[in-house]
């Protein structure tokens, strides 16, 4: 099994930056993406990011330019830099850990529990 643990989120002024982290422990061997996920109150969960176990990165296109996703793989955790926040990022944001599908898509492991994120004046 693979455990995640969210942290980073608070509240931050527009304009502002935050930098999430997800610690990833257990079966770590078994992931193969990892993403970042936003669920704002009343709207459904949303893709952030995603980043490979190679690398590769894919972002929603309302946080381009402004969100930036990495990974340690020595430390077996993923960051998510937030920059010139806006308060429609507002949101619960969960990390997820995926396993490639042998047809080449990928299915979800697990979820973390989330940290949230407020951007206020």
């Amino acid at each position: 099994q693979v455990q995640l643990v969210e942290s980073g989120g608070g509240l931050v002024q527009p304009g502002g930056s935050l930098r999430l982290s997800c610690a990833a422990s257990g079966s770590i061997f078994s992931i193969d993406r990892m993403g970042w996920y936003r669920q704002a109150p009343g709207k459904q969960r949303e893709l952030v990011a995603t980043v490979t176990s190679g690398g590769s990165t894919n972002y929603a296109d309302s946080v381009k330019g402004r969100f930036s996703i990495s990974r340690d793989n020595a430390k077996n955790t993923v960051y998510l830099q937030m920059n010139s926040l806006k308060p429609e990022d507002t949101a619960d944001y969960y990390c997820n850990a995926e396993k490639r599908h042998y047809s080449g898509t990928y299915y979800i492991i697990t979820w973390g529990r989330g940290t949230q994120v407020t951007v206020s004046s």
